[in-house]
């Protein structure tokens, strides 16, 4: 578990440090040979060792002979014992991206995936013990995430009418569980996630083509039934206001061709070419 200490301030030992320095320069000086080195040594391998500075949002693990210590989190000039081993582990947060990659869906059918995940250690033990390289690891488990991730729902909902959830379509569901799932794989690193989202989605390139062409047959079939819908609608009103407006009395059969020619120019996705007839209504 992480133990968080403030170390005695570096200046009063830095003076220090500067004070033996030149009076061992001083005795070697005077001829003191023996004492002004003892004081060098003193200084120089006792001393100066000990002195860490902790640059904003960074941490210094320490270690005495293979036991853990405690993590320096606050940021300053410190001075700590000499015999410490001190390990960096930043705290900033961390930006990349998971490579596109080719995986299948809930349905089977092969896309193009990839990711960004931005993340921070918030347990400094665990990042310099829990594992042997944290952002290799992050990486890693990133990575089958994704995976994970995009087998557990389809790409839309062409094939899968009653999903609920898809890759395409739900983004912010799926990116909230992604989110999740990374999370949960990094906890033993001591890593927290800050946000995970999708930034590639595609079919693979064997099947874009026909699911292309498969998504537009259905974008034509929806606009079509909305026309026909629309055009039904219009056609009726027609007949109902000639009718009561007694503008003109048609009979079933020309009720019927009538019908059928406003179907015509309503549905049609050309402009329609309109024929005069010179001759009488029945001509």
């Amino acid at each position: 578990m992480e133990k968080t200490i403030r170390p005695a301030s570096g200046w009063p030992m830095l003076a220090l440090f500067v004070a033996l320095l030149l009076g061992g320069i001083g005795l070697i000086i005077m001829k003191a040979i023996w004492l002004g080195i003892l004081l060098l040594v003193l200084s120089l391998l006792l001393i100066a060792p000990g002195f860490i500075a902790v640059e904003p949002n960074s941490s210094r693990v320490l270690t005495l002979f293979g036991a853990y210590v405690g993590s320096v989190k606050e940021s300053g000039f410190f001075f700590v014992n000499p015999f410490f081993t001190r390990k960096k582990v930043s705290l900033r947060a961390v930006t990349f991206d998971v490579p596109v990659i080719k995986v299948n869906d809930k349905q089977g059918n092969p896309i193009m995936i990839g990711a960004v995940v931005v993340y921070r250690v918030s347990d400094t033990y665990k990042a310099a013990f829990g594992v042997e390289d944290y952002h290799e690891f992050a990486k890693t488990q990133s990575e089958s995430a994704v995976r994970k991730l995009a087998g557990m729902y389809s790409y839309d909902n062409l094939e899968d009418e009653d999903a609920v959830v898809t890759l395409r379509t739900n983004s912010d569901e799926v990116n909230q569980q992604l989110a999740r799932e990374i999370g949960d794989r990094l906890e033993i690193a001591g890593i927290e996630v800050i946000e995970a989202r999708i930034n590639h989605l595609a079919y693979a390139t064997e099947i874009a083509g026909a699911m292309l062409q498969r998504q537009q047959a259905t974008a034509i079939i929806a606009a079509r039934s909305k026309i026909v819908e629309g055009a039904v609608g219009m056609v009726e009103m027609a007949l109902e206001q000639l009718s009561k407006k007694e503008v003109v009395h048609l009979d079933e059969e020309r009720k019927a061709a009538m019908v059928s020619n406003l179907m015509v120019v309503l549905c049609s996705d050309k402009a329609a070419t309109p024929v005069l007839n010179a001759g009488t209504l029945h001509h």
